[in-house]
């Protein structure tokens, strides 16, 4: 594909390019791994207050500071290399840095003693597996697989979404307070034990199809209504607001939305009683989806698009097309769009077709962080 120039150049407004040979490559990666190793050690010297419980069970201790261990060397070579370049080395510089103190504070050599957890922690641990593991992957195949070649990964308020992306993976010792305390406190009485046995005694396949079912069509209603619901759109065009998509793009929700959302969908859920490892494979599923339909990226899934939410077809959920607005609001199952008419089909059935244009429509959201936590709360006009 040939890219045209003022393209190009409209793209790089208020991004930050990077190109081969410039040593800002290296240099990014450099300060990436070098930050994350520090977060690492961080969450090593304080596990009771920066790690998250439900998380650590999970993980292999040594595994992970091997992995630390190859962050720090990686840190310093990146680093390196825009020396050698002679371009970025302040990135370079700074990477290098990050990366010998965190080798400084102890590095993967730190022994972890028993502790007694308090109720409320931060999720380090899980802001560093979950950014490595995602960056790694979605940032490969945006390159590979491109909707949109010229749009940097750097792009403009990336660092905006970054927040969202901290702030959201930190919080999480919160979302399981309020999501159980939710489900489990204020709907425990309608638990049935039969109801509990028969769901459990099906294979986890089946199970795993039901978790999916039944979230989506709560997730379904609750999305709508943050869409129809003036009162609650002014919670969720925060998540409509970025006018570049790409995996880091979902990210951006309002910390008020991912708690009801999150409270509503466990609760069916709990209520029925999947068995673990069904509920562990739509977390997986669900880790994945969310990205990726957010991503920017041009894959071909073929007749897969009618069973699962593609790219294509949560895009156009967040095009500002006159057309395309308040439709598609499955996060999963598209029937689901289908079935209670909110399929934008002259839209999604044109599969070459993607939006031209994303955002909210009319009054443009505040541009920071504390704005957009702040606006659907200040400045509302009378019967909002």
């Amino acid at each position: 594909m040939v890219e045209d120039n003022g393209d190009r150049l409209k793209a790089e407004e208020g991004g930050i390019p990077l190109r081969f040979g410039e040593g800002r490559i290296s240099g990014v990666l450099s300060i990436f791994l070098g930050a994350s190793s520090l977060l690492a050690v961080l969450c090593f010297h304080f596990p009771e207050y920066l790690t998250t419980p439900e998380l650590r069970t999970k993980y292999d201790l040594e595994v992970l500071r091997n992995v630390l261990r190859a962050g720090m060397l990686l840190a310093i070579a990146f680093g390196s290399i825009t020396f050698f370049l002679w371009r970025a080395k302040r990135l370079g510089a700074t990477g290098i840095a990050l990366a010998l103190t965190a080798q400084w504070l102890g590095g993967a050599g730190i022994a972890v003693d028993d502790f007694e957890q308090p109720i409320v922690s931060f999720g380090f641990d899980w802001l560093v597996l979950a950014l490595l593991s995602n960056s790694l992957v979605f940032v490969l195949i945006e390159r590979l697989w491109p909707l949109h070649p010229e749009q940097l990964v750097l792009r403009r308020e990336w660092k905006l979404d970054l927040v969202y992306y901290a702030f959201n993976h930190l919080m999480i010792s919160v979302v399981l307070l309020v999501t159980t305390f939710f489900s489990e406190q204020l709907f425990g009485w309608a638990v049935h034990g039969g109801v509990q046995a028969a769901i459990r005694s099906q294979p986890v396949w089946l199970q795993f199809a039901e978790v999916l079912f039944v979230a989506d069509l709560t997730q379904y209603w609750v999305h709508r209504l943050f869409h129809e619901s003036p009162r609650f759109w002014r919670i969720h065009a925060v998540h409509h607001c970025p006018a570049e998509m790409d995996w880091l793009s979902g990210s951006r929700m309002h910390f008020g939305e991912v708690l009801l959302m999150r409270s509503l969908v466990i609760t069916p859920i709990f209520l029925l009683g999947f068995q673990e490892s069904a509920i562990n494979t739509y977390v997986i599923w669900v880790g994945i989806q969310a990205v990726l339909i957010h991503a920017n990226v041009d894959l071909p899934f073929g007749p897969l698009r009618y069973l699962f939410v593609t790219p294509h077809f949560h895009h156009w959920h967040h095009s500002a097309e006159a057309g395309a607005i308040d439709k598609n609001y499955a996060s999963h199952l598209p029937v689901l769009d289908m079935i209670f008419g909110t399929y934008a089909g002259n839209h999604v059935e044109e599969y070459d077709r993607w939006p031209e244009r994303y955002g909210v429509v009319g009054k443009p959201l505040p541009s920071s962080f504390i704005g957009q936590s702040l606006y659907p709360f200040v400045g509302r006009k009378d019967g909002e």
